[in-house]
């Protein structure tokens, strides 16, 4: 019995997904190849794989012993395929890089273009994202992550330490010069549970006016007027229309890394690119800093 790796991937994709259709999305293929592909490892296992229901597909024992495999041999590819990746020695093909998307506008855009302008043979694909993609699935190549664990299985420089604080419209900054003590509406990130301790008796009678999901929003409506708001110091110092706050204090922030699997750390890509990006944020160390 031979079954093709496409067909073994598929089965652990269902798995994972739950779905077909979220499956296809996952693979790059439609749903009927998807359907097709699950159809054929059941009649090659002689084991039905999944019960099919209203709201999904959920894998039977069957089912969990081939993805068990097919994870086993996922992993044994990307090893191969990191494993190679770091002998590389061109400076030709592809690179992914992952960085959260301010960072990119406000911090990262001057390394993208020299590296760009340097290494024309490189094709570097930029996944904006603040998500913690998997660089052991090779999600990307190398990452540069706001963290104060970028990854424990990972290689890893650290770029820059970093401050949060304060900042507001200037009217809203005015509103506070008037009166030092008195009460300011926060944007806070969805996950805040409260204001903080200093706001609180800087600013006594202080409310959370908004919570957010997410940053860029929550940065425009600081700049709309909408409230004040906490952010890391590169993003209150880039920003239009926003000034810091005097009456609070700034407080340590999550270090910014760049990070790679150790596989891939030596190839000449990412060595190239670190060049770059390392001396770039040495010479902003005191944007982030207070």
């Amino acid at each position: 019995m031979t079954i093709n790796w496409d067909d073994y991937r598929t089965v652990l994709a269902v798995v994972r997904a739950r779905t077909l259709t979220a499956a296809s999305e996952r693979l790059g293929v439609n749903y009927t190849t998807v359907a097709r592909r699950i159809a054929r490892v059941e009649t090659a296992t002689g084991e039905v794989l999944f019960e099919r229901l209203p709201d999904g597909y959920r894998p039977t024992e069957a089912g969990h012993l081939v993805a068990q495999h097919a994870a086993s041999m996922e992993g044994a590819e990307h090893a191969m395929l990191r494993g190679l990746s770091g002998q590389d020695t061109r400076l030709e093909g592809e690179l992914t890089l992952t960085a959260p998307q301010l960072l990119i506008a406000h911090v990262l855009s001057p390394v993208l273009d020299a590296f760009s302008a340097q290494h024309p043979g490189v094709k570097l694909r930029v996944r904006a994202d603040n998500e913690i993609v998997d660089l052991n699935r090779r999600e990307a190549d190398i990452a540069i992550r706001i963290s104060r664990n970028p990854g424990d299985t990972l290689k890893g420089l650290r770029l820059a330490e970093q401050f949060s604080a304060y900042y507001a419209s200037p009217e809203l900054m005015q509103r506070v010069s008037d009166a030092p003590h008195g009460p300011v509406d926060w944007l806070v990130y969805e996950k805040q549970p409260d204001l903080s301790e200093e706001v609180i008796q800087t600013h006594p009678g202080s409310r959370i006016r908004m919570r957010f999901d997410d940053m860029v929003a929550m940065s425009s409506a600081a700049q709309a007027g909408l409230g004040a708001v906490k952010m890391p110091m590169f993003l209150g110092r880039s920003l239009p229309g926003l000034v810091q706050l005097p009456t609070l204090s700034p407080q340590p922030y999550a270090d910014i890394w760049v990070v790679a699997h150790p596989d891939v750390w030596p190839s000449a890509k990412l060595k190239a690119f670190r060049s770059i990006a390392v001396p770039h944020f040495r010479r902003l160390r005191p944007l982030f800093t207070a």
